[in-house]
């Protein structure tokens, strides 16, 4: 694997490119156009992105480390099995995204417009979705344990299967989310509901 630490890149222009086995560390990405590329076990571990485009990237078995983007284009990209532990996304597009199993915990996606967008399967424990707009979203079966949801926004977002432990559902709107049993007396509790059989 090559290793790249602490260097940065300005205006960089990778787009199409096809990298594989890449370890950046502590490493600087700013107005790089990294469109339609192929990333493939690519690692950025503490890197900061500002206006990088990944609009229609496939990233296969990648990883973004305690990084932070900010103005960042995700557009039409793709993840496949990749790890996100303690990554910020800041004033990003994300839309449309698709996004095949791997381990978001700890992620930060703080007020992004995350509508219609699949994470079922998906690993997002203590994630922070406050005040994220996650309508119609597919969040079946994914690990919501402990997840930050102030202000978030449900509607007719599908949870069945999701792993709501320790998720605080007081201030969330779920209007026209579907619920599976269990969840559904969870969240009667969670608003003081006495649930009975």
């Amino acid at each position: 694997m090559r290793h790249v630490v602490g260097e940065r890149f300005s205006g960089t222009d990778w787009a199409l490119a096809e990298d594989e086995h890449v370890h950046y560390e502590d490493c600087v990405f700013h107005d790089v156009d990294w469109s339609e590329a192929q990333l493939t076990a690519v690692t950025f571990e503490g890197c900061g992105f500002g206006n990088v485009k990944f609009n229609a990237v496939t990233f296969q078995r990648s990883a973004f480390l305690q990084c932070t983007l900010q103005r960042c284009s995700f557009f039409d990209a793709v993840f496949v099995d990749c790890k996100l532990t303690g990554t910020s996304f800041i004033d990003c597009v994300l839309r449309p995204l698709t996004v095949d199993g791997g381990d978001w915990g700890f992620v930060s996606l703080r007020g992004l417009n995350l509508t219609g967008i699949r994470f079922g399967a998906l690993r997002m424990r203590e994630a922070d979705l406050t005040g994220a707009d996650l309508s119609k979203a597919d969040l079946t079966g994914a690990d919501l344990t402990n997840v930050r949801l102030k202000d978030a926004v449900l509607k007719g977002a599908d949870l069945r299967g999701a792993d709501l432990d320790g998720a605080p559902l007081r201030d969330v709107d779920i209007t026209g989310a579907k619920l599976d049993l269990a969840q559904a007396a969870h969240f009667a509790r969670a608003h003081g509901a006495l649930v009975s059989p």
